[in-house]
């Protein structure tokens, strides 16, 4: 019995300590690169899904287009019963079932109730629209080309936005560490306005400033923080993972060397590669397919049809008849109101429509273009810049620290002097990042964005 227990014993901490080492693994965050962010953004995320659905709705009416080519067959059974006199007279007609006696006036006027069962097999088919059927195959795939394109522009604002997002988390984890050491630098200043207010050095307003200063980088830690939590739900929303997902990014906000093609090369690139562009294309050829629909209405329709009956007096025993009938019907509509001219007239406009929104489209995306271009120009001299203030910032805040700890300046020029060391670290890893994020805006303006472009590799 107590080996038994022994072994039950071990068995339960065996399992337990499995558990805890599976709850610490899980609750330990996964590393996360910026690639990796985007593949998985390709994969969960719901705008995706979204363009992937309109593909395959499209895909759908290309098929549905075709099947108007096709012959159309139907089956139908049908169960009557009654005593109206034509329909009786009818119903013995088609089972085969006449005699001499029902030519009787009184069974012909007043006949008993009389019950058939039809199965019936029919069919059409459209042997000629005018082309209608043709141009709609067409237009269906010109419809089906387009939300290809739209999924395709869909993956460039996807990675744009992993992008994004993903260089925010970098920037706001940078702004909390700049922030936490703004608070070390405020606290070393208040201690040292302090012990000269202890000494009888300095007057009790330097040392309420300090203390000023102090709360204030405080609160910069709080909401630096806080940002931070935000960054990274954003990051989660945009790869389509739940808001509370832990990561942690592996990735560093550093400089990076990306070159800048010259902006005419990358104004051509985007009217050539942009799929937005591409999808106002497909859907101009659908529109004038829509124009020659509208056209074919005017022109004549043959239809062939054919049945096959079979009609008995019960469902399951025969002693019925059949009969077939087929033929061909040509249909020309002679006048229709005007109607068929309004609907031609109201494609031809649509048709002028997207010509026109085509002309904007493509200004719009030279505007783009240059805007990101001149945007990342900017933001990589902005780097230069900011680079260079770095050490003179942190060179003026050790000389008025040392002055000011001589007596020599006053706590106004010191706190001044904190202030502009911090804002030179903020505005330099704030140009890397609007330097990464805008050449990834530069590259989805050209149209040239994808899961492999330099901004996504490291």
């Amino acid at each position: 019995m107590k080996t038994l227990f022994k072994v039950v014993l071990s068995i339960a901490t065996l399992w337990l300590s499995c558990v805890s080492a599976s709850a610490r693994q899980e609750a330990q965050p996964s590393s996360l690169t910026l690639q990796q962010a985007v593949n998985i953004a390709m994969e969960k995320n719901p705008l995706r899904k979204v363009a992937m659905a309109d593909t395959k709705v499209a895909s759908a009416g290309v098929r549905a287009a075709r099947s108007f080519l096709m012959p159309h067959l139907s089956f139908s059974e049908t169960v009557t019963r009654g005593d109206d006199p034509v329909y009786v007279f009818g119903s013995k007609l088609r089972q085969q079932r006449f005699t001499q006696a029902d030519f009787t006036l009184n069974k012909l006027n007043t006949p008993l109730p009389f019950g058939n069962f039809s199965t019936r097999f029919g069919g059409t088919w459209n042997l000629f629209d005018s082309f209608a059927t043709w141009h709609g195959i067409n237009q269906a795939k010109q419809m089906n080309e387009a939300t290809g394109h739209q999924l395709d522009r869909t993956d460039q604002e996807i990675v744009f936005r992993v992008v994004s997002s993903y260089y925010d988390v970098l920037l706001a984890a940078k702004e909390l560490e700049v922030a936490e050491q703004s608070a070390k630098t405020a606290q070393s200043i208040m201690d040292r306005s302090q012990a000269r207010f202890d000494s009888g050095l300095t007057v009790e307003s330097d040392l309420l400033t300090a203390k000023v200063r102090m709360a204030a980088r405080q609160q910069e830690v709080i909401r630096a923080r806080n940002n931070l939590e935000v960054a990274r739900a954003q990051l989660n929303t945009v790869m389509g993972v739940p808001l509370d997902s832990p990561f942690q990014t592996t990735e560093l906000l550093s400089e990076r060397t990306l070159s800048i093609p010259a902006m005419p090369d990358l104004e051509k690139q985007a009217l050539a590669n942009r799929p937005d562009l591409k999808r106002i294309s497909s859907e101009e050829a659908a529109q004038r397919q829509s124009v020659s629909i509208a056209k074919s209405s005017f022109g004549p329709r043959v239809n062939a049809f054919a049945g096959w009956e079979m009609d008995n007096p019960t469902f399951v025993a025969g002693g019925g008849g059949n009969n077939w009938l087929g033929g061909i019907e040509v249909q020309f509509d002679i006048f229709q109101g005007g109607a068929k001219r309004a609907e031609l007239s109201k494609q031809r406009a649509l048709e002028e429509k997207v010509v026109a929104m085509k002309q904007a489209a493509g200004d719009a995306v030279r505007l783009e273009v240059r805007r990101a271009y001149y945007e990342t120009d900017a933001s990589r001299q902005q780097i230069e810049v900011a680079r260079a203030a770095i050490a003179q910032a942190q060179e003026s805040l050790r000389i008025n620290q040392d002055r000011y700890d001589s007596g020599l300046t006053t706590i106004t020029d010191l706190l001044g002097a904190e202030d502009a060391a911090r804002r030179s670290q903020t505005d330099y890893w704030e140009a890397i990042y609007h330097f990464q994020t805008s050449y990834a805006n530069l590259e989805l303006a050209s149209g040239s964005l994808n899961p492999q472009s330099p901004v996504v590799m490291p």
